[in-house]
């Protein structure tokens, strides 16, 4: 591949990553999508070893976030479908209140139906802050295996 070809690679995978973190982009598909094309551009061996390894943490980061944030939510008693309102009220507010809509979206509609749920706005809160720290636990899964699979690439870089 290019030198160009493999910057261009290269900032995919940084959009990626920020995707991870501002949890609008699909990051860690991006990371390995941009692994996988360079692995096809490349070729060989030792691509293709970079790459079954970057896909190897992105796999069980995606799982371990699943694990972690739904055993963390299940100690709270927050229902998946709570997360889903947040979810959507926040994609919402991204668009209505630039930059941090998505946050006041994602509080907003977590607290609203746990409030509607609970009927306590304690317990609704504390439901919300739960959200929250699953939704971190998420973030930082995420970002550990995307940021893995980012130096496996690295490694693959410098050996092709």
């Amino acid at each position: 591949m290019s030198i160009a070809g493999e910057i261009v690679v290269g900032l995919v995978i940084l959009v990626g990553l920020a995707g991870i973190v501002v949890q609008v982009l699909p990051g860690n598909t991006l990371v390995g999508g941009a692994i996988l094309v360079w692995a096809i551009m490349t070729g060989g061996t030792t691509a293709w070893v970079c790459f079954a390894v970057a896909a190897t943490f992105i796999v069980a980061a995606e799982g371990g976030q699943l694990l972690l944030a739904g055993r963390h939510m299940r100690r709270a008693d927050v229902p998946w479908s709570t997360l889903a309102w947040g979810g959507l009220l926040g994609v919402v507010g991204f668009f209505v209140i630039p930059v941090v809509g998505l946050f006041i979206g994602f509080v907003l509609a977590v607290f609203v139906a746990e409030l509607l749920r609970r009927r306590d706005r304690r317990a609704a809160w504390r439901a919300t802050v739960a959200a929250l720290q699953a939704t971190g636990i998420t973030i930082v899964v995420q970002l550990l295996g995307g940021l893995l699979a980012t130096a496996a690439w690295g490694v693959g870089l410098a050996l092709t």
